[in-house]
């Protein structure tokens, strides 16, 4: 099954803060910030979430389609992601904006502070997903992440129109987006993920309850960091798996897309959810143990060690050998 990955692209300029900020926080003050934070380190990564995805799908053995707007500096990042296994025909290059740029310092408990600068984004939703379709010759499910709100939900429409299915993944777009705007993004996904946090946020921004979002959508993955991710479907019970245990978590950035690719690519194979799940745990763990979202190093026997760990060797074999069947 042939994906599209729909999303951001953009540059991580990502700083290390020693101390913990809330420590710094005065409650009486809230009201009124302003502080600043000296970083001990400074590192440039490539990111962007469906630039991370089509990174972590390439590598575990498919040809995503990455569609999304870049800027005039994109020309190093393309080399990187056909070098990846990433199809990036269907990148919009901006003639006048810079790509866009994430910046995140992390304090010593892991907590996080970002911003997020649109830049070439914003031109996301010139790019016609039916264009896309007919110059890849068909693709088996569009993953719909964060980007420019109108290219998401235009590429939502798209799908409907088209009869794709699609994977929705409103994540941190769901702080801009209103109640009809953020239904329309969820209604008939064939997967929804999101993090526990965004998983309440979802609900109060649709309105819906967890049940009425389950008759929406065929699985919807809750991920919980530490403790595993939740596979929730209307009429089933709720399936618990365990993270795959990091020996070092060296950062958090980009954790949540590894395990979107990692499921996404077991979709692709047909694999049972629990499977592609496990599969998305291991590569999530990869992630978090590298210092940037796309610097993890990935091969067999990783992956089964890791897998073999968590979850027990019948489930890593299941895993590895269905890996090696690409």
């Amino acid at each position: 099954m042939r994906i599209a990955v729909t999303g951001s692209i953009a540059t991580d300029h990502l700083m290390a803060f020693p101390g913990r900020f809330v420590d710094q926080l005065m409650s009486e003050h809230l009201e009124k910030v302003s502080l600043s934070f000296l970083a001990d380190t400074l590192e440039i990564r490539r990111g962007g979430v469906a630039a991370n995805i089509a990174v972590g799908l390439g590598r575990l053995g498919l040809t995503p389609v990455l569609v999304g707007a870049a800027g005039t500096d994109f020309a190093e990042y393309r080399d990187w992601l056909r070098a990846n296994g990433v199809d990036t025909g269907s990148v919009r290059v901006s003639a006048t904006r810079h790509t866009a740029r994430f910046v995140c310092t992390t304090d010593a408990d892991q907590n996080q502070i970002a911003t997020f600068y649109a830049g070439a984004m914003v031109e996301a939703r010139e790019i016609a997903l039916a264009g896309v379709v007919e110059r890849v010759g068909g693709v088996g499910l569009v993953m719909v992440g964060p980007d420019d709100p109108e290219a998401m939900l235009r590429h939502t429409d798209a799908c409907r129109t088209l009869g794709l299915d699609f994977a929705a993944d409103p994540s941190q777009q769901l702080a801009r987006l209103g109640r009809e705007e953020t239904r329309r993004l969820v209604d008939g996904a064939r997967f929804l993920f999101t993090n526990a946090y965004e998983a309440a946020l979802l609900q109060e921004r649709t309105g819906w309850s967890r049940a009425e979002v389950l008759e929406r959508v065929g699985s919807w993955l809750v991920t919980h960091g530490p403790e595993g991710v939740a596979v929730l479907r209307s009429g089933h019970p709720e399936l618990r798996l365990p993270a795959v245990e990091a020996a070092e978590v060296v950062d958090p950035t980009g954790a949540g897309d590894g395990f979107r690719a990692g499921f996404l690519a077991g979709a692709a194979r047909g694999w049972p959810q629990e499977r592609a799940a496990r599969l998305g745990c291991a590569l999530a763990t990869l992630v978090l143990e590298s210092l940037g979202t796309q610097e993890y190093k990935l091969s067999a026997a990783e992956l089964h060690l890791r897998t073999e760990q968590a979850y027990g060797a019948a489930a890593a074999a299941e895993i590895t050998h269905d890996l090696e069947r690409r």
